[in-house]
């Protein structure tokens, strides 16, 4: 299949159904290319296996989700760009959406927990973005469904949704960081640990480097991608999930699109503990320089878990630094006893 070119692409934007394509990851790569530098590949032994960290937590946002937001973002027609967009996202994503936004002049509004940390709240307000709240407890509990927020917000605005992992682009975006560390390090990896919420950079990776082992790594108890994969389906989150300091990773399902690409193509996924999380922030401070926040060290914490077993080279994404000062200095402090 010819590759398809930036305009390709972007003429189906208004095509909600189109699926990501490895096309789409190679054009979202290019584009990411020329406004943003590659975020280091970094070496690093694990049980004396060679590892690369793919340092995702160095981007302007602190995140990877810049690539999703701007591929989505730059890809919408002028009318759509006038209309404006509405995001959900606990912090992330919604910085990625509103960096996009205001490198394109686009209005953007995010739906966002009101328990989310501060400092992600404070940084997308700072990028422009309109913050919407609405409370994460579940429904008997006065809750809220986020995706009935944004669907009211979206209909009152007439504006575009940009879906934090359920999106053709978004998904594309995401995966451009696996041909960018393809070229790094001049090969696709024999394996891949990716920090997995709802999908999005697990399928673009599974996209950009079809000959790599991809392995999705979430939280116990909110591992619904890894328990959608195994029984081909979309699965709940379970109403009695257990609190988990990964709060970048806790969609309350993977959707449809995920699963579709995942399927086939994924590994079955592993789940890490806070613990395992703590102790992989604590590593990436100490060995590498890097503050990480939780959700953003689960692929790490696989790693040094030993949750698999890993292959030289295997390229361990590194997704996130946004976390509270406090919250991170109690991680990495030291053990009074």
């Amino acid at each position: 299949m010819r590759p398809w070119t930036l305009c390709q692409v972007c003429q189906g934007a208004r095509d909600m159904t189109r699926q990501p394509t490895r096309e789409g990851v190679i054009a979202a790569a290019r584009s990411i290319a020329q406004i943003l530098p590659p975020t280091p590949l970094l070496p690093v032994e694990i049980d004396g296996v060679r590892c690369w960290i793919k340092a995702e937590s160095l981007q302007p946002i602190g995140a990877f989700k810049i690539r999703g937001g701007w591929w989505r973002l730059s890809c919408l027609s002028e009318e759509e760009r006038a209309r404006g967009v509405v995001a959900v996202s606990s912090g992330n994503h919604a910085q990625g959406v509103a960096w996009a936004a205001r490198k394109l002049g686009i209005k953007a509004a995010i739906v966002m927990p009101r328990n989310a940390p501060k400092v992600k709240l404070d940084a997308t307000e700072a990028l422009g973005a309109e913050i919407i709240l609405y409370d994460r407890a579940p429904k008997d509990q006065g809750g809220e469904d986020r995706d009935e927020v944004a669907a009211r917000e979206i209909e009152k605005r007439g504006a575009v949704l940009v879906h934090a992992f359920a999106d053709a682009w978004v998904i594309e975006g995401q995966g451009s960081a696996g041909i960018e560390f393809t070229e790094q390090l001049g090969k696709q990896p024999p394996m891949i640990l990716a920090c997995c919420g709802g999908g999005g950079l697990t399928a673009g990776l599974a996209l950009a480097c079809p000959d790599s082992a991809v392995v999705p790594v979430e939280p116990e108890g909110w591992d619904m991608v890894g328990q959608a994969l195994a029984k081909g389906e979309i699965v709940q989150v379970a109403p009695d999930a257990p609190e988990t300091i990964c709060d970048a990773l806790q969609p309350p399902a993977t959707k449809p699109i995920n699963l579709a690409v995942l399927q086939g193509r994924a590994q079955p996924g592993v789940t890490v503990t806070d613990e395992d999380v703590r102790t992989a922030q604590r590593f990436a401070f100490a060995k590498l320089g890097l503050v990480v926040e939780p959700g953003g060290a689960a692929a790490l914490a696989a790693a040094l878990a030993g949750k698999l077993a890993l292959k030289d080279d295997t390229v361990i994404t590194l997704t996130g630094r946004n976390i509270d000062p406090t919250a991170y200095a109690a991680t990495i402090a030291p053990d009074p006893a």
